[in-house]
């Protein structure tokens, strides 16, 4: 039998690769560093050992700070390629050793009058990125120079650089001419140049308070003019810029849509979303309904290609569509088809396209769009199928001649026997009875075959809520609903709330059937269970029972909200901020922009005389729900972000809070809750004698937004 025969490492040597410390590593390429000598003309040995130095630098966690002597004495050598090394040494480790790294600054300042501009280029940038107070002071005076020079490519870089500059020390900047000098780039012959400086102000007017940005229709004009001549992220910077010019005239605005719009056509994403949001915001300003058709028109082959690209591009001009949609239908009206899913995409691709089907659908186009998600509900993905079924039950919400259609297509589906099929129909046809009362009632017995289907809760509470509101029409309904209350302590509580609801409703519909029940479930509604929104709930029906069955019945069984489909739509204030925001990260949440990226400076319209406000979201209040509120009919809520200036609002809130709490102490009298020695269940939001109040934890945050003036000379930023 051999046995392994430990080797120490001493035995390898020191120079092993196998067993080499951190230290013996920089070691070793010290030596490769300063090796070479004469011999070496080209200097291949000291760029193998940069390499290897950056590559430790860069790929692993050995610490190379040690080397930085002699990677300050490299940086001499004449050679762009070591020169760039060096720099990206200098660069990451400047911060750790700021005293050795002053032994550079004389070095970078020199390379900035060298004759090859590449190398005035990279010296001036690796000064701007060192944020070392050295550093960022001794960039100011060759900056102001170089945003002068010869070469086009180094007044970009310089022109970048007084961004850079202003990230590290605003006063510095603000307190010099560097802006100004900005300002006149904007005159340079160079359009590469030109898109650079803009970027550079746009940077720092997003980071400043105390600056303003003006765009007057002479500097917008020559901006599109250098457009076509400009590199795909030049025009992203100066479509972006576009965004703060404010139109003063209904034809100031069509006439610049009118000249942006062949950048729709370009083959760069980021062009295209971008232009379409700048199309998007000048349409505010535009009188003429036609126009904005036609621009429409327009917007939708831009979105329908990039539809072609890869999976993460297609997701982004879906989500992007979705918003746009809402606020132009009539933005790919015609173009269905375009949203119909692939066997090969990926779910979120298919999922988004789903919403979009969904919203596209209409009463001509409802057939097709059936028969396609009739094919969606058999797919194997058990997540896309429910939410093909779920999309079809909204379908009969929305559109009503279609209803009967829809729910034929959901009882194909339930007769499948499938499980996450049946309890998806069950969760969507309670819907459709809240919408359409007494119409399909007729499919009640086909749900109740299939209840041994339904384990999930939400399937189960839409079962039980069929058959508490109906259970004058189920013969049975006493006998299902004593089914569902054996496992009552083991339900979650959404069951629970179904199933407390339901009982109620039986023994106020059929008295004899439910007799029995409703003391049973009160019981273990108040008595067995820790939670306080089912306990107080049967404390409720508790007093309604047996005070005023009358009252109680007009309230448990009295009329429903209205449901619609378009519960998830974004409310206007959101909307209107939202198409300012257009192929931002914010779109893809759509949620508004200072919850995506909290230092954001927020987005608004600004007034002017061309402004069609009768047009905007917010033109007829905030009357949509949000996302955020949906489902919370019963709760107050309190409107933060706009007032219409209709009467004194504080003043309608003190009256609303007092009308409220006379009528809760009345009702309180009339209960005999505050009467008693400890209540029912103590609860938090009941004093004696007076009605407490609980803050909405929901209600939307208050967000102040700064004014902003416009200024009266050409220069964009000012001071």
């Amino acid at each position: 039998m051999f046995l392994p025969h430990y080797v120490p490492p001493a035995a390898y040597g020191l120079r092993s690769p196998y067993f080499q410390t951190p230290q013996g590593k920089v070691a070793e390429l010290r030596l490769e560093l300063n090796s070479g000598g004469k011999k070496d003309k080209n200097h291949a040995a000291k760029k193998i050992a940069l390499k290897k130095i950056v590559a430790n630098m860069t790929m692993s966690n050995n610490d190379m700070v040690a080397l930085f002597p002699d990677i300050v004495g490299c940086m001499q050598i004449p050679s762009l390629e070591i020169k760039k090394m060096c720099f990206l040494f200098l660069v990451n480790y400047a911060r750790m050793k700021p005293d050795v790294a002053l032994k550079a600054l004389p070095t970078l300042e020199e390379d900035m009058h060298d004759s090859n501009p590449l190398v005035r280029a990279l010296a001036l940038r690796t000064m701007s990125y060192i944020h070392v107070r050295e550093f960022v002071e001794a960039t100011v005076p060759p900056t102001k120079n170089l945003l002068r020079d010869a070469d086009p490519y180094v007044r970009k870089t310089a022109a970048f650089c007084v961004a850079k500059l202003y990230d590290h020390d605003r006063h510095l900047v603000e307190n010099s001419d560097l802006i100004d000098r900005l300002n006149s780039m904007l005159r340079d012959d160079n359009p590469t140049v030109v898109a650079s400086a803009l970027a550079s102000l746009m940077d720092i007017w997003e980071r400043s308070d105390a600056i303003k940005l003006t765009i007057d229709y002479g500097n917008a004009s020559k901006m599109v003019q250098i457009l076509p001549d400009c590199s795909e992220w030049g025009q992203t910077y100066i479509l972006e810029a576009l965004m703060s010019y404010v139109p003063q005239e209904s034809s100031e605005a069509l006439l610049l849509a009118e000249r942006i719009s062949p950048r729709l056509s370009h083959s760069n994403s980021a062009v295209v979303l971008t232009c379409i949001r700048v199309i998007l915001y000048l349409m505010n300003y535009i009188a003429d309904q036609k126009q904005i058709s036609l621009l429409c028109r327009k917007l939708s082959p831009p979105l329908v290609t990039l539809l072609a690209k890869g999976p993460e591009v297609q997701y982004l001009a879906l989500r992007n569509a979705l918003l746009i949609l809402q606020r132009r239908p009539e933005v790919l009206r015609n173009d269905i088809r375009v949203f119909f899913c692939k066997y090969n995409d990926p779910i979120y691709v298919k999922v988004t396209k789903l919403e979009l089907i969904f919203m596209l659908a209409t009463e001509k186009n409802i057939d097709e769009v059936l028969t396609e998600l009739r094919e969606y509900a058999t797919e194997i993905d058990v997540h896309f199928v429910r939410k093909s079924v779920r999309a079809i039950g909204k379908l009969a919400i929305k559109i009503e001649p279609a209803a009967r259609q829809c729910i034929n297509t959901l009882l194909e589906l339930v007769a499948t026997k499938v499980t996450y099929i049946v309890q998806e129909a069950t969760v969507v046809i309670r819907n459709i009875f809240r919408k359409y009362p007494n119409q399909y009632e007729s499919i009640i017995s086909t749900l109740c075959e299939n209840l041994d289907s339904l384990d999930e809760p939400e399937a189960k509470a839409a079962m039980i809520w069929v058959i508490g509101q109906y259970a004058s029409r189920i013969e049975n309904s006493d006998v299902l609903l004593e089914d569902f209350l054996y496992s009552f302590a083991d339900e979650p509580v959404e069951v629970q709330l179904a199933l407390l609801t339901a009982t109620v409703k039986l023994f106020i519909q059929r008295p004899t059937k439910g007799q029995e029940l409703v003391p049973k479930v009160l019981k273990w509604a108040t008595e067995d269970t820790d939670n306080p929104d089912l306990r107080d709930r049967g404390y409720m029906y508790w007093r309604l029972l047996s005070s005023d069955p009358a009252t109680a019945k007009k309230i448990v069984m009295g009329e429903k909200p209205a449901i619609t489909a378009e519960s998830e739509k974004l409310d206007p204030v959101t909307l209107e901020e939202m198409c300012l925001n257009v192929g931002t990260l914010a779109t893809v949440y759509l949620k508004p922009v200072q919850q995506v990226f909290r230092s954001a400076r927020p987005r608004k319209l600004i007034d002017s005389p061309a402004l069609q406000k009768h047009t905007l979201p917010t033109a007829n209040g905030l009357e949509a729900k949000s996302l955020s509120t949906f489902g919370r009919e019963g709760q107050p809520a309190v409107l933060q972000r706009q007032s219409n200036g209709n009467g004194n609002l504080a003043a309608a809130v003190d009256a609303a809070d007092e009308f409220f709490a006379g009528v809760g102490n009345q009702q309180m009298a009339q209960m005999h809750i505050n009467g008693q020695e400890d209540g029912f269940g103590g609860s938090p939001t009941v004093g004696r004698g007076e009605m407490q109040y609980v803050v909405n934890q929901n209600a939307p945050e208050q967000i102040y937004q700064p004014t902003m003036g416009g200024g009266s000379n050409g220069d964009l930023l000012m001071l």
